[in-house]
């Protein structure tokens, strides 16, 4: 499948097109194709996020706002877990286009060439196996792209695995690559704007728990990623904080990597309360997110109902596990 696809991306005069709101790995996995197989445009039809904004600047990153996906040969999407990230262009990708994912399947993706590994940490480590059994030569600049998709969406190695760590070694040994150059690829002064809209979301925060386990929710206005990750040093296991504009809400989930191996899983706990709602929703273990028409408030609730019930089965595995066996005679 990884051969067949890297001769796919061979076809010239393809779009690349990204999620909204795309991440660094969506776009390091986007200039990585764009570069190693020439002749495609990198499209973000929902804009990207300050990190990768920062970070395609750096790199000199062309990224379309606006685009006909219907002029080009092929169509790419990386990093999406379903056609709704994508806003009303979904309507636009053609069947047989390429899909290259490393979310758990949402069977959304029916009739594309649909490559995924939901082992993978990151979506840019599929895309550096591709370029490789093209036989390419990574430029230098594709391969920091690349280790900055890998290096934000393990979170800084907090949930990296040795698959992924090879791959990041492998990139910077053959790119002549120092590590401290791709932290500061993707590293940012905090600006006013998103002090305050953290300290906002810690002081609206609502929490339970079952036994040392925490769950905490919280409503703000923006970076919501970031307050999550205040409401987890504050003490939080796993932390939901969404906003709301309009009709439209938004919820980022985030949970520590010792009560992901506890069973946390937050793409399979969004995934299935997108389902019972008619929204979207998926992720990772460690990271999800879910969007769509409705209250954000009401969002937050569910999430927290559902992952306190997650916590209630961890328990219950728990006590069971401690309890000792009758021994057999």
């Amino acid at each position: 499948m990884i051969k067949e696809t890297a001769e796919i991306l061979r076809t010239k005069n393809k779009v690349i097109l990204v999620h909204g709101n795309a991440d660094m790995d969506a776009v390091g996995s986007a200039f990585a194709i764009s570069s190693c197989f020439p002749d495609g445009d990198i499209f973000a039809p929902g804009g990207v996020d300050r990190v990768a904004g920062l970070a395609a600047e750096k790199l000199n990153i062309n990224i379309l706002e606006e685009c006909d996906v219907s002029l080009y040969d092929l169509a790419v999407v990386v990093d999406t877990s379903s056609p709704e990230q994508l806003g009303p262009t979904a309507s636009d990708i053609p069947a047989g286009s390429v899909v290259i994912d490393h979310h758990s399947p949402t069977g959304k993706w029916k009739g594309m060439h649909f490559v995924c590994d939901s082992t993978k940490v990151s979506c840019c480590e599929i895309v550096k196996d591709v370029i490789d059994a093209a036989g390419v030569n990574i430029p230098r600049d594709a391969a920091m792209a690349l280790l900055g998709g890998m290096l934000t969406d393990s979170g800084h190695f907090q949930f990296a695995n040795p698959k992924i760590m090879r791959s990041f070694a492998e990139l910077l040994e053959k790119g002549n690559i120092h590590a401290d150059e791709v932290f500061n690829l993707t590293r940012s002064r905090v600006t006013m704007s998103e002090r305050i809209a953290v300290m906002k979301a810690v002081g609206r925060t609502k929490f339970d728990h079952i036994g040392d386990m925490m769950v905490a929710t919280s409503y703000g206005g923006s970076f919501e990623a970031s307050s999550c990750r205040a409401l987890m040093t504050a003490g939080a296991d796993v932390a939901f904080v969404g906003s709301q504009r309009d009709n439209e809400f938004r919820v980022s989930g985030r949970a520590s990597q010792e009560i992901v191996r506890k069973g946390i899983h937050l793409g399979k706990i969004m995934g299935s309360i997108s389902e019972e709602t008619e929204t979207d929703g998926g992720g990772h273990g460690g990271a999800a997110g879910m969007s769509g028409t409705g209250d954000t408030e009401a969002m937050l609730h569910i999430c927290m109902m559902g992952t306190m019930e997650e916590f209630r089965e961890i328990k219950k595995r728990s006590l069971s596990e401690s309890q000792p066996k009758e021994e057999i005679t």
